[in-house]
């Protein structure tokens, strides 16, 4: 647990949980699993001897206690008096976790719902606290922003820019098929109404051929021109929403991979996903269809009633109001399905994001035995999702009801009309009219589904375009370029630097000063936030200045593109970044070396053994975060990839604080050995790294330089190092730095 703390925060931690307790009757480890698996550091300074002598006296009551220990040792230990004792308690630590094994599984399996009781009602209390301090906390301090949900009507311009992405060309030229289909359809029908009428005309006499083969040929040929022309608009349509899709989504990621990294920190994976996933699914497949669809109802509904007036004019007369009538039913629907489908959309992704961290956590979740409360949580975000879902389907059927009495009306005066008009119009001409406004109803539905369809999926664009739109970074790459070969010494200058991670937050680094000379190695020691990732991160620009400067080499990093800076600069981060694929994309991704360039680098990195022996070589597939290789193997991995960049200035912001002892020996040789001509700037939590390989060490405090210089060559400078080392345990390390030993301190 203590690895991801600092020395002095790690101390703190093991002294106020394990040593200051409020009954030293009580057990250590009663009715818990107490896992030791930090460096033996801790283990022998602060608490080795309570646990051991708890274990041992007997007063480990609980059935169900595991001990568990690692034998890491401080390998810049010399003391061979301590090495023995520490050995000595390993030994002890081998046989009382070999005794506790052996107890009743059985019987551990009964008790472990009752495991850490006490610990539950901690956290519930740790919950409510943080309840309490959420609603005091300032709206400009809230971290996760909540999602924004738009009301009202869909903007024009969102038809406009869909449209936009499709393509001017392909938008006229489908309106155009679609309107030519309509009219051969049209057509089609009233020369068929003509074509009865012929039996009148030709009553006991023969029907001639040629007025046969003439009537056949013609509506033959509008049964042709209208498969042609669907045919034609439902290529265009596809092409033309493909052509919007690809567009739309490469817009997105673009965007989204140039955002700055407080996006990230403000909003939940689960709704980023959602705009990869459901809101670009729709944009692929959902909004083509409602668009195809609805464009033939708009113009099937046209067609039906030109044909209807065509038979009989006065119905006419009747359109206006039954076209009021359907308006506001349409409106009205409309309106509520758009604004359920939007809710529907954002109560979709707390589910994403409850999904996800449930996933990430599910140890934790068991450990704690917290299990019935995220399954509660996850039924209480489906059933307010379900909530919106059920509201659209019932406004459905609200729909159809209405709709098909706004189509009974339209059958009835036809109908009415074609009687009052007898004598005047034929029989085929009546037929027309009465079968196309019995069809009408279910065009008339349809339409209003499809506008509903079209208005509520095109919230999908305007999800994405949120998305879109959203603030960038600097620029990537500016008119103002470095030289090729920049940085060619290293030279980085801090001058009166100030930062914070967003506008509304305080600085988390005060007016910081310091000059850290070429193929310097400096070491940037502080307690757990005192502002050490935020000067790493500030050098990438991952964070911008909001006072003062970064100069590199005498050019001010804040007037050169983001891509020439970080192209520049060669990380080895805490967490070892690692993608699906293989293992040679993962070091050289962009193929800009050789095989051998990469076996050279496998070598320093204490990899080439390892790599040789895998079936596939360089090829070897990397899983999904690199899972299938262990914590230390990624990180050297990580380190592989530095040496093949080999940059002037290299930083490893706590490069080593989730590896082993060994690991972090390795990196530092080779670290030692390969950037000695490099500028390397170390940020660890473990002070025996900085100490052991980095002469200069720049102390912070506060966001605020409290010391920066040699320790071993003033011993004023080291008076700050020691009063950070002393609280951790570290005075004879410091000893050793300084060349005094320890008395003298």
């Amino acid at each position: 647990m203590s690895k991801a703390l600092d020395d002095f925060c790690g101390s703190a931690f093991w002294n106020s949980s394990l040593l200051e307790r409020p009954d030293p009757d009580l057990p250590i480890c009663f009715e818990q699993t107490v896992l030791v698996w930090i460096p033996l550091l801790f283990f022998w300074i602060c608490v080795p001897w309570q646990i051991l002598n708890f274990c041992e006296s007997g007063k480990v009551k609980s059935p169900i206690t595991r001990l568990y220990l690692t034998k890491q040792v401080l390998l810049d230990d010399e003391d061979d008096d301590e090495d023995e004792t520490i050995e000595e308690a390993a030994a002890v630590a081998e046989d009382i976790v070999t005794t506790t094994l052996k107890r009743e599984n059985s019987l551990h399996r009964r008790k472990l719902g009752s495991v850490n009781g006490s610990l539950r009602r901690s956290l519930k209390d740790v919950v409510k606290d943080k309840g309490e301090d959420k609603k005091k906390t300032a709206k400009g301090q809230q971290l996760i922003e909540k999602e924004t949900v738009e009301t009202g009507k869909v903007k024009f311009s969102l038809y406009v820019k869909y449209l936009r992405a499709i393509g001017w060309s392909y938008s006229i030229w489908i309106l155009a098929a679609y309107v030519l289909q309509n009219a051969a359809f049209v057509g089609q029908n009233i020369w068929l109404s003509e074509w009865t009428s012929d039996a009148v005309t030709y009553f006991n006499e023969t029907y001639p051929a040629s007025q046969r083969d003439m009537r056949l040929g013609v509506f033959g040929a509008m049964g042709v021109a209208q498969g042609i022309f669907v045919f034609l608009g439902a290529f265009l349509v596809a092409a033309g929403t493909v052509r919007a899709s690809r567009l739309l989504h490469t817009q997105l990621l673009r965007n989204i991979l140039h955002v700055p990294m407080e996006f990230f920190d403000t909003t939940p994976t689960g709704r980023i996903v959602n705009r990869f996933a459901k809101d670009i699914f729709t944009v692929d497949e959902t909004i083509p269809m409602s668009f195809r669809s609805w464009i033939a109802c708009i113009l099937g509904v046209i067609s039906t009633l030109f044909m209807i007036c065509f038979a009989t004019p006065i119905f006419a007369a009747v359109i206006v109001p039954l076209a009021i009538l359907y308006y506001f039913i349409q409106r009205f629907y409309v309106t509520t399905s758009r604004q359920l489908r939007r809710l529907d959309s954002v109560t979709r992704s707390p589910i994403y994001s409850h999904f996800g961290e449930t996933v990430s956590g599910l140890s934790v979740i068991r450990a704690y035995g917290h299990q019935q409360r995220f399954l509660q949580h996850n039924e209480d975000t489906l059933d307010i999702n379900q909530k919106s879902v059920y509201s659209w389907i019932v406004s459905n059927r609200w729909l159809a009801i209405r709709l098909e009495f706004v189509g009974n009306l339209i059958v009835f005066f036809a109908a009415l009309f074609a009687v009052l008009a007898r004598g005047t119009v034929d029989g085929g001409t009546v037929g027309l009219s009465i079968s196309s406004a019995l069809n009408i109803t279910q065009t008339l539905n349809w339409l209003v589904r499809m506008t509903s369809e079209l208005e509520t999926n095109i919230v999908a664009v305007e999800r994405v375009d949120e998305y879109i739109k959203a603030e960038n970074e600097a620029e990537w790459v500016t008119q103002k370029r470095p030289p090729q070969d920049w940085p060619d010494r290293g030279v980085v200058q801090f001058v009166d630097y100030k930062a914070r991670y967003r506008s509304e937050l305080d600085l988390v680094l005060h007016g910081i000063s310091c000059t850290v000379d070429s193929m310097e190695k400096v070491g940037i020691v502080g307690r757990t936030g005192a502002g050490k990732s935020s000067l790493t991160n500030c050098l990438f620009r991952i964070i911008e200045a909001a006072g003062g400067k970064i100069v590199i080499d005498g050019l001010d990093i804040s007037t050169i593109g983001l891509h020439d800076l970080r192209n520049k600069l060669t990380i080895i981060p805490q967490d070892p970044v690692l993608f699906s694929g293989t293992l040679r994309m993962n070091l050289d991704p962009f193929d800009q070396y050789t095989d051998e360039e990469i076996w050279k680098a496998l070598e320093l990195s204490h990899l080439k053994t390892y790599v040789a022996e895998l079936q596939e070589k360089l090829f070897y597939e990397v899983s999904e975060g690199g899972e299938n290789l262990s914590v230390g193997q990624r990180q050297l991995v990580c380190l592989a990839r530095a040496l093949l960049r080999k940059s002037k200035i290299l930083i490893l912001d706590e490069a080593t604080a989730a590896v082993d002892l060994e690991t972090d020996n390795l990196i530092q040789r080779t670290i030692r050995s390969e950037f000695a001509d490099c500028t390397v700037l170390t940020i660890a939590h473990r002070l025996h790294t900085i100490m052991a390989s980095e002469p200069w060490v720049l102390v912070l405090d506060s966001g605020k330089i409290i010391e920066y210089g040699n320790p071993g060559r003033s011993s004023e400078k080291a008076r700050a190092l020691l009063l950070f080392g002393r609280d951790a345990g570290h005075q004879k390390n410091f000893g050793i730095l300084s060349g005094m030993s320890p008395s003298q301190h």
